[in-house]
């Protein structure tokens, strides 16, 4: 955990976004592949703008801050960019002040209010998310019938980031950010680090973005072809180059479809836990941003 005099769980967060966005995925927006209509610009930009919410997510309270990064972004970029990073990093953040983000998750997650509720349901519906769909029970455009992890369990089936509110954030604390540091830790490039453990996750389980904007049958053809590449052992198999290429060429044959950005909101908040709990630090980036500092 960060000392006093060092970086803020804001200003990490800042940098986790920025890191996410900058490694190059497969099927993602990076700085050599943007969208039609977002760019890697906009989300650094997004990364910037949660930075200012995020410092105040133990005054504003969780569903508050995640309003607030989706409304500011909103207005200033013009669209979705990280309403779910804005979920997973709001309650990381606020569990910051307890001795482990272990401990803090457990008790950001008992004590989320109606009032918490009510502003993550706001900021879903604001926000429309990519095959958002309706619900009978639960749906973000009606008022809040139900406590928000009562609401979060129903979404489950369709929905990891949901499913962290409802584990105990368990996939990211437990399992990417682990990995992501044993990464790190064996020399691997932060690029190289960040993209792999996208893959990896992308072959755990099928993208639930993808499920929910195409079909099952799609997202479980995109699960396969990440799982070739893990055992192509990208990026330093003989085949890897050519199966990473197949998984991309796929993500982004149907517009941006098939964009994998929920494995992608995970990796996201792995690199935060991994940088809060570890230390770590990027020495190298083909980029610079003032939160890295001088010696950067």
């Amino acid at each position: 955990m960060p000392d006093a005099t060092s970086i803020s769980a804001a200003e990490l967060a800042e940098l986790a976004c920025v890191l996410e966005v900058t490694a190059p995925k497969a099927g993602n927006v990076h700085p050599g592949a943007d969208f039609d209509d977002v760019t890697w610009a906009d989300f650094v930009v997004s990364a910037a703008l949660m930075r200012a919410a995020l410092d105040q997510v133990h005054e504003l309270g969780v569903g508050e801050t995640v309003l607030r990064c989706v409304r500011d972004t909103s207005r200033v970029v013009g669209c979705n960019t990280n309403l779910g990073l804005a979920l997973l990093l709001a309650p990381l953040c606020a569990a910051t002040t307890d001795t482990s983000l272990h401990d803090g998750i457990t008790r950001v997650l008992r004590d989320l209010t109606e009032r918490d509720a009510k502003a993550i349901y706001a900021a879903i519906a604001e926000a429309k998310p990519g095959g958002l769909g309706r619900v009978a029970k639960g749906d973000v455009r009606d008022d809040p019938a139900l406590p928000i992890l009562d609401a979060m369990r129903l979404a489950v089936p369709r929905d990891a980031v949901a499913r962290q509110y409802v584990t105990g954030f368990t996939d990211v604390l437990d399992r990417l950010g682990p990995r992501l540091a044993a990464l790190v830790e064996n020399r691997w490039p932060w690029d190289d680090a960040i993209v792999r453990l996208h893959i990896e996750q992308m072959a755990h389980e099928p993208d639930s973005l993808i499920g929910r904007k195409c079909d099952q049958t799609i997202a479980a053809q995109a699960q396969r072809m990440a799982r070739a590449a893990v055992a192509a052992d990208w990026p330093r198999g003989a085949d890897a180059a050519a199966s990473y290429e197949q998984l991309d060429d796929f993500l982004r044959a149907d517009g941006h479809r098939r964009n994998p950005g929920t494995s992608a909101d995970l990796v996201g908040a792995a690199v935060f836990v991994m940088m809060w709990q570890t230390g770590a630090r990027p020495r190298q980036a083909p980029w610079r941003t003032s939160i890295l500092g001088a010696n950067a």
